[in-house]
């Protein structure tokens, strides 16, 4: 169990090194563009001009490419957040909000809904404005169904701060039976690297008995070059009575095009003072809507 979690804090504080790396990056490349093209190329560089017709860029390593407008699909102004240390470019996660299972502060854009493909169902996630997501998850069976809501806010440079809510119930199965769990979180960096600290009291109620617990996380996500993000999650439930339990996910995000994302981790549980491994992975498909 020490090692489980001595393997969580060195993770946590890569991510933290990651973050304060990629915030050391210069201004002097300023303003670049990432240019997407339809055929789904892409070209990184200063606009010198541009007409109803074509677009001249400069490039990083300095040549000088005219592309025609009907070639232009996106033209996205780069972040310095967005390199690294090595003055890479690597751009942002586009499901930075999203780790397996928890959230954090940072706020779904407007428009930037998204679809969760687990192997035991979707979860759908829309970005409504104004800071706030609302979501619905639920099972191949439709047991039980689940809606969520978080409303984001900015804390600070690189802080955001969040609150919310998981409404479910057993829907055709078991009408009478549900739960809640309001949660709150706090995390820094931003959609190339965080780090979140979270925690909530999930209540469930079915038969007429009802119980709850409370549940704490820590995870993070660093995006280490255009295709790759490491992610880290976990479930912890401390509890005196009624025994701890933890559950800690490693995993990697695999960016395989724009709005397509493909994510797998292996599992780690924690309880009764033992850590065993869990047998199998955790597998995840992003596709924005």
């Amino acid at each position: 169990m020490k090692r489980i979690f001595l393997l969580l804090i060195l993770f946590l504080a890569g991510l933290t090194l990651n973050y304060a790396q990629t915030d050391s990056t210069g201004t002097a490349l300023s303003p670049l563009y990432l240019i997407i093209k339809t055929d789904g190329g892409e070209l990184i560089g200063r606009i010198l001009s541009k007409d109803a017709r074509e677009v001249l860029i400069e490039t990083v390593d300095q040549r000088q490419i005219y592309v025609p407008q009907h070639m232009i699909k996106q033209m996205n102004l780069i972040n310095e957040k967005e390199f690294n240390s090595a003055g890479e470019y690597v751009g942002e996660d586009r499901f930075a909000t999203r780790y397996f299972i928890t959230t954090n502060g940072l706020p779904i854009r407007k428009g930037e809904n998204y679809i969760q493909w687990n192997l035991f169902g979707p979860d759908f996630q829309f970005g409504l404005g104004n800071n706030v997501g609302v979501g619905f998850m639920t099972t191949w069976l439709g047991v039980p169904m689940i809606g969520t809501v978080k409303k984001s806010f900015d804390l600070g440079p690189n802080t955001q701060g969040g609150i919310g809510l998981l409404a479910g119930t057993g829907s055709w199965a078991a009408i009478d039976a549900g739960g809640v769990l309001p949660f709150a979180t706090i995390s820094f960096g931003g959609r190339q690297s965080n780090l979140a600290f979270s925690g909530g009291y999930g209540l469930v109620w079915a038969d007429g008995d009802s119980g709850g617990r409370t549940l704490l996380s820590v995870a993070g996500m660093t995006k280490v070059g255009r295709k790759i993000s490491f992610v880290l999650d976990s479930f912890i439930s401390p509890s005196a009575d009624k025994g701890s339990f933890a559950l800690i996910i490693p995993g990697i995000r695999w960016h395989q095009a724009e709005g397509k994302a493909f994510q797998i981790g292996f599992s780690g549980i924690i309880a009764d003072g033992e850590a065993v491994p869990f047998p199998f992975p955790m597998v995840q498909w992003y596709r924005t809507l």
